[in-house]
């Protein structure tokens, strides 16, 4: 039976199988004081009576994602006996067809896997990269100007797609299934059609003025007449199902090689830009060494460069752990405060180091050390806002993108896999390249498209993240694994732009410093500073006593929109629990 709940109490139910859909709540027969023993006792911080918000439990498995389908599809292959990785990367192809805001296989991103026989973490970087025709004033106008819409909605806005060979390369080093098999529920529902959902409905209705620009999107998101599709309409997308095909048989090679690319490379021209097949040819998806630090005794796993995520969230973390966040309370104005100097002194750090490794040095042992975060915690008065203009990098430190999706998954093995990628804005540059029903992304805007001149976020770019040929952009995106005893603890991620570090960085502060459950860990109000516009940007939810005590001391608050759509999964000695942000009306955790 189904009710429509908002808030739980206590959790009605323990079951193999349970799904929870924001006001949805799916019960087994048998009731939760039935099944807790003497031997099974769940965590208070996981069920208490004092809890409003409380995340979904299972014996075996768990998927967070962004997309009801999607997440199902992820638990079939749980079912099947495949591990994290094959249900990651058929998730992953899923939400290219359910959730084609975000969900790619035009786009990029990372994966954090953790491998439990091995005990350890791989971090796969598969960000787009810069065409090999780029150069560094690509997006300048003959007076020097930055020009937005060339970096943004443009042919030149394209970067080499990173996606599918990210996937492909987890699956087959890490995984158990085969492509046909993980990759055969996307195929049928680009093929047979998802049912329209008044969630992908609003999106299209938004994003019509500036999909219909082209007309191979237009032909695929929009009605012959030009309409809506209407929420309960079939959607099909048999282009995208032919080019999922493609790599069904082919592997890589089914979109890096062959008809996809040159489809790909043809339409990127034809609207200005300068990708080629070669450059399809020359992608490679990297395994890197991930970030790793410690907070109050946790291990935090994160993605390193050119994602700016774990580096800075764990300088952020280290600058943290000097004050008693748990004493001085959830989201207090002392709280916020210490909160906002931390993350005003990483986004500064982050303009100035970040790049691609690959092309810049990047003093990743001095940002990640307790050391820096003891200095930067020094210049912190707790009574007054320091300005924004008076802040720059550190010098001479040693040396050695908001449509974006994140999904959670834990399997029965002690695996798990922590994946963001995304097309950079909503439905990326626009373009869809014709034949193929695959959205192209606009990450060349993650570039400094002029050093010193923000991007489509607000962020400020250095020389360190310059446009050149091959190089990748840098990314906010933070999949994150917390480790206790070694062991997954919990997985968590999220969608959000130049927010992602900073909402994943308070889920942790949440479930460590305040020992919430992970589903308020979610839920909680979020806070968001980035350096410069020097501006504390909050959610509702955060009492208006608290703000007059840090507008007095003197910090710029603005309350804005709601921050994230976070999907985190933990493991526990009594199972696997969920919890999908409710700041996203398709989000999803399902477990078996």
């Amino acid at each position: 039976m189904s009710l429509k709940l908002t808030y739980l109490a206590k959790p009605a139910a323990l079951a193999s199988y349970s799904l929870i859909a924001i006001s949805t709540l799916l019960f087994s027969h048998q009731p939760l004081a039935d099944t807790i023993t003497n031997n099974i006792n769940l965590d208070s911080a996981i069920y208490s009576d004092s809890a409003r918000h409380h995340p979904v439990w299972a014996s075996k498995g768990m998927v967070a994602s962004q997309e009801a389908i999607a997440t199902q599809i992820g638990v079939d292959i749980l079912k099947q006996g495949g591990n994290a990785v094959d249900a990651a990367v058929a998730v992953g192809y899923a939400l290219a067809v359910t959730l084609p805001r975000a969900g790619n296989i035009g786009g990029g991103g990372f994966m954090m896997v953790y491998l439990a026989k091995e005990n350890r973490t791989i971090a796969i970087d598969y960000r787009e990269m810069a065409p090999s025709k780029a150069h560094r004033d690509m997006f300048l106008d003959k007076y020097g100007n930055a020009v937005s819409k060339l970096s943004r909605f443009h042919g030149l806005a394209v970067g080499i797609p990173g996606t599918v060979m990210g996937l492909q390369l987890a699956l087959e080093k890490y995984g158990t299934m085969s492509t046909k098999q993980v990759i055969a529920p996307a195929i049928k529902l680009a093929r047979d059609g998802i049912t329209m959902t008044a969630d992908l409905a609003n999106s299209l209705r938004d994003s019509k003025q500036r999909l219909s620009q082209w007309p191979s999107s237009k032909a695929i998101f929009f009605k012959r007449d030009g309409n809506l599709y209407l929420p309960g309409e079939l959607f099909r997308q048999p282009e995208l199902a032919h080019s999922l095909s493609l790599i069904s048989k082919y592997g890589s090679k089914g979109f890096y090689e062959g008809e996809t690319a040159r489809r790909i490379s043809h339409a990127v021209v034809e609207n200005g830009g300068l990708l080629s097949v070669a450059d399809f040819k020359a992608y490679r998806a990297v395994e890197r060494e991930a970030v790793m630090g410690t907070y109050r005794g946790y291990t935090i796993a994160s993605m390193p460069a050119p994602s700016s995520g774990g580096i800075h969230l764990v300088q952020m973390l280290n600058t943290l752990e000097q004050f008693p966040i748990s004493e001085m309370g959830h989201n207090s104005a002392d709280t916020i405060h210490v909160m906002t100097e931390a993350m005003r002194r990483a986004y500064a750090d982050r303009s100035h180091y970040l790049g691609d490794p690959d092309f810049v040095k990047i003093p990743v042992k001095a940002l990640t050390s307790k050391t820096y975060g003891k200095m930067l915690a020094k210049q912190i008065d707790m009574d007054k806002a320091t300005l924004s203009k008076d802040i720059s990098a550190t010098e001479k430190l040693p040396y050695e993108s908001d449509q974006t999706t994140h999904y959670s998954i834990i399997d029965q093995f002690g695996n798990a896999v922590s994946n963001t990628y995304t097309l950079n804005f909503s439905y990326g540059s626009g373009i869809v390249a014709n034949g193929t029903g695959i959205l192209l992304n606009n990450e060349m805007d993650d570039f400094s498209t002029k050093p010193g001149t923000p991007n489509g976020y607000g962020l400020i770019g250095g020389e360190s993240n310059a446009v050149a040929s091959y190089k990748r952009p840098l990314s906010s995106m933070t999949p994150t694994i917390v480790l206790k005893d070694g062991r997954p603890y919990f997985v968590t991620g999220t969608p959000g732009g130049s927010r992602i570090i900073t909402t994943t960085l308070q889920v942790i502060m949440n479930v460590i410093d305040h020992s919430m459950n992970i589903a308020e860990a979610n839920a909680a109000a979020r806070i968001h500073h980035q350096w410069l516009p020097d501006i504390l940007r909050v959610e509702q939810g955060i009492s208006l006593d608290t703000l007059k005590l840090l507008r007095a001391k003197g910090h710029h608050v603005e309350v804005k929109d709601a921050m994230g759509s976070s999907q985190t999964v933990m493991l526990s000695a009594n199972g696997v629990f969920g919890a999908s942000d409710t700041r996203q009306a398709s989000s999803l955790s399902k477990g078996h």
